[in-house]
């Protein structure tokens, strides 16, 4: 990822059990970059980062926080050149991943949830060149 397109956009979520989201998105191929805890060990704010580029941040539900939103309700769309080898992830940590479909556009992708719902759809469908 270049300086000139580094992530300033990210998708965020809070979960019931951080942990467990974690630990299933790094199964997947996310990077754990940071995971801050309070004093009693709930991660509040860790950040995870896709190896091709972007990540999610994410930590505790916290249903009278002035950012909220219930967990298990996200969706993302995430890149991934070699969506095979993602989906033997899936596969191999015990996930339910849809089979990887070839789309019209020309994009092979699979689906899966983890444990609270969130929707993962991973392709090779990298979006439209950016205009200069």
């Amino acid at each position: 990822m270049t300086e000139q397109h580094r992530t300033t956009v990210w998708p965020a979520l809070q979960a019931h059990d951080p942990d467990l989201v974690i630990r299933t998105l790094v199964s997947l191929g996310f990077e754990e970059t940071a995971a801050y805890r309070d004093e009693s060990g709930v991660v509040q704010h860790a950040q995870l980062d896709w190896p091709e580029g972007g990540g999610v941040m994410l930590g505790c539900h916290k249903p009278d926080g002035p950012f909220t939103q219930q967990p298990g309700t996200t969706a993302a769309y995430v890149v991934a050149s070699d969506v095979d080898a993602v989906h033997r992830r899936a596969v191999d940590a015990g996930l339910d991943p849809s089979p990887v479909v070839e789309q019209d556009y020309g994009s092979r992708e699979f689906r899966v949830s983890d444990a609270e719902g969130n929707q993962w759809s991973f392709g090779t469908y990298a979006g439209e060149p950016r205009r200069s």
